[in-house]
Formats: structure tokens, sequence, C-alpha cells
């Protein structure tokens, strides 16, 4: 589904991404790890088409990132979700609905909204939500056009516990349905249980990659270290 391949993106004489390769399938949940100033983000606008990178290649179910054939296939949620201040919430996900050019979204959307406990906040000014709700609303804009690839920025930022094991539910979901998620995530207890496989950035290089079975037996702990102890060991 997602081929990055020789992927570096310098500003200046700062390397902020160094000749990254890699692959997700369909069906498959990928967790992006490494520390801050790793490249995560960088790597993440890259195949998103948010920043232009210096060399290398992406492609999404085979086309080109840029291709606009590609907005339609993969849906893209930050760290920090802007939501337009004047709009309520239901008007949010209309407006996605009208951009990706939807027909009988409601029944969607409301669902979505449900999920995650949205439905009174309908008629809510996106000015007057709380970090947590705008995080809740752009996720559920981000799945109203069911897309086949999700790229994740920090998702779990701001939700309470209850949104956050409904959004796990929710990514377990859409794996059985054969969707491509990818995460970039800090909280790295949060995504443990239930990524298929890892890959860890430092200084804008991929410095390992594997499930999480194969990065422990990297390690001195072995089958008994956490994604943590194994997260520690391979970026000291």
């Amino acid at each position: 589904m997602l081929i990055v391949s020789h992927l570096s993106k310098n500003y200046g004489k700062l390397k902020a991404l160094e000749d990254v390769s890699f692959e997700v399938q369909s069906g498959e949940i990928v967790g992006l790890l490494g520390p801050n100033g790793a490249g995560k983000s960088t790597t993440l606008k890259a195949i998103t088409g948010l920043l232009r990178p210096t060399s290398g290649t992406i492609t999404i179910e085979g086309i080109a990132h840029k291709d606009v054939r590609v907005k339609h296939l993969f849906t893209y949620v930050s760290e920090t979700p802007e939501l337009y201040e004047m709009l309520t919430v239901m008007e949010h996900m209309q407006f996605v609905a009208y951009a990706y050019g939807l027909s009988h979204w409601k029944d969607r959307a409301d669902h979505l909204l449900d999920q995650f406990d949205l439905k009174d906040k309908v008629n809510e000014l996106g000015k007057n939500l709380s970090k947590g709700m705008k995080q809740k609303v752009a996720i559920c804009t981000g799945l109203l056009h069911d897309p086949k690839l999700l790229i994740f920025d920090e998702p779990f930022i701001g939700l309470d516990p209850k949104a956050i094991r409904e959004l796990k539910n929710i990514f377990r979901q859409l794996k059985e349905e054969g969707k491509c998620i990818f995460i970039s995530s800090h909280l790295l207890d949060s995504i443990e249980d239930f990524c298929d496989r890892v890959l860890v950035l430092k200084n804008g290089k991929l410095i390992a990659k594997g499930t999480l079975d194969e990065l422990r037996s990297r390690v001195e702990g072995g089958e008994s270290s956490s994604l943590e102890d194994v997260f520690l060991e391979v970026t000291k």
C-alpha cells in the first residue's frame, strides 16, 4: 500500500531524513518511533505531500504520492488538529463529505460521532471545543471517506482513556477490513499491544525495523523486554 524508497529531506546543511526506505502493507498496523527531532513528522508530511522531499520516491497503492488520485486513498490526522472556528462539529463532517464528493454520508458521520461521544456536540462551534474534542473531530473527519491508508501523528495525545480504548478498537477493526494504518507516537505503551511492526528513526536515519519479537531478540532483556525497553536500547 505504501512504499517509501530512499527518502531524504535536507534543510540547508541539516539532514532531517537520510535515505529512509520502508513498506507498509494492507491489513497492517505499523508504528513509527523515535526521539524528538528524529524525523517522524517530517516523514509523515513528506508522505502526505505537505513537504517536498529532497530525494527519493513515495507511492501509495502504486501511484505517486502527489498525484491527485491519491488524495482519496489516504487520510492524515496531525498532532495538533486545526478546526474551522465558526463551523460546528457536524458542519466539519459535511464540509469533508462535500470535499470528497461523498453521497449518503450522514449515517456514517452519525456512527463515527457516536463512537467518540460527540453526538451531544454536533452543534458546537470549533472554537469552543477542548483540545481532546478537536482531536476526536479530526479523527472522525479523517475516517469519513473510508480511506485505505490512515496516517496518524500522535493520535492519542489529548484523548481521555475511554477515547483511547475506542480508537484502539477502531484501529483493530480497520486492520481486519484490510486497511493500512501508519502511526507516529511517543506513547509507547499505547501502541505496543496492537502494532504489527515498528520502525525506529534516530537523527533522520532508520536504525531499526521489524516486529516487536524481532526487535526483542536484539536487546539484552529478550522476550521479557517491553517496547519501551527495546526503544531505549536501540536508540541509546
